[in-house]
């Protein structure tokens, strides 16, 4: 463990914050308190490769071969150092005391990992053996690999256990998907990605907002974005977890990315709700 004067903060997710190979912890800003992660990529390979992301050293790829018992130990003693050890007190701040979700998240395309859903299906163990089955177990993905049968298994299981899905929609045009996300898809194929990961597991679309080159989104942008939501049938979502880039980009394009300030998200935000989706906002 690190000095008990060092202190988590939801601007730092260092994924080497304590010494394990799958495991870290974060304070959250999009769940409120201490998220159990999950790293199934510590090769740093994803599939995609966003602007914003704040892995270093990123590059193509999968997720690699699992060393499953490890995983079992260290999340199983972290959780159990997190309810009965000094972690909190020591590297938390007051207000964040509380666990409020295990995701699946860390640097790549999580569902890229070749045994996934047993890896979901002992996670889910392990957090009601701790007495933390109130706990949602959640998965942020790109969503690029929902099509795979293994997958959707993997998803039925999650949702089984009370989890739920984050599902990365950043922009609604190919263009603007290749240029915010480094990949070449087509926006109704991922669509129906979307609408099946909704048909299978609780979803809600994670979307980073930012200027690019000092140009906020603009409204075609935006009905771009929506027209994506609507083919995947706005009814089945949960909502939108709206956010911008509060922590530094490792990628070249990130001399491109600005802030937005508060209010613009929050009026994004009142945009969205017009349409009758539920949205939470993160600056």
């Amino acid at each position: 463990m690190n000095s008990p004067r060092q202190m988590l903060t939801v601007t730092d997710h260092n994924r080497s914050f304590i010494d394990m190979t799958y495991v870290y912890p974060v304070v959250s800003r999009r769940a409120g308190g201490v998220s159990v992660g999950i790293n199934l990529n510590p090769n740093n390979a994803c599939n995609w490769h966003c602007a914003y992301c704040q892995v270093p050293g990123l590059v193509r790829g999968a997720a690699p071969e699992i060393d499953l018992p490890l995983l079992e130990r260290e999340l199983a003693g972290f959780l159990d150092e997190l309810i009965h050890g000094g972690f909190m007190e020591e590297h938390v701040p007051p207000e964040a005391r509380v666990i409020r979700d295990i995701a699946f998240s860390g640097n790549g395309e999580p569902t890229g990992c070749r045994n996934f859903g047993e890896i979901v299906e002992r996670v889910v163990t392990i957090r009601d053996t701790a007495g933390l089955s109130e706990v949602p177990i959640r998965l942020i993905t790109n969503g690029s690999l929902v099509s795979r049968p293994e997958v959707q298994d993997a998803l039925k299981a999650l949702s089984r256990a009370g989890g739920e899905v984050w599902f990365k929609v950043d922009g609604g045009t190919q263009e603007d998907i290749a240029r915010i996300n480094g990949v070449d898809i087509k926006p109704q194929a991922h669509a129906h990605r979307l609408a099946l990961c909704a048909s299978l597991c609780p979803t809600w679309v994670q979307t980073c907002l930012f200027r690019w080159d000092g140009a906020s989104p603009t409204q075609a942008f935006m009905d771009a974005y929506m027209d994506i939501l609507k083919t995947a049938g706005t009814a089945s979502l949960k909502g939108i977890l709206l956010y911008g880039v509060a922590r530094p980009s490792f990628q070249p394009e990130a001399v491109h990315l600005q802030r937005l300030s508060p209010e613009e998200l929050e009026a994004i935000a009142t945009r969205l709700r017009d349409e009758g989706l539920a949205v939470a906002v993160s600056p």
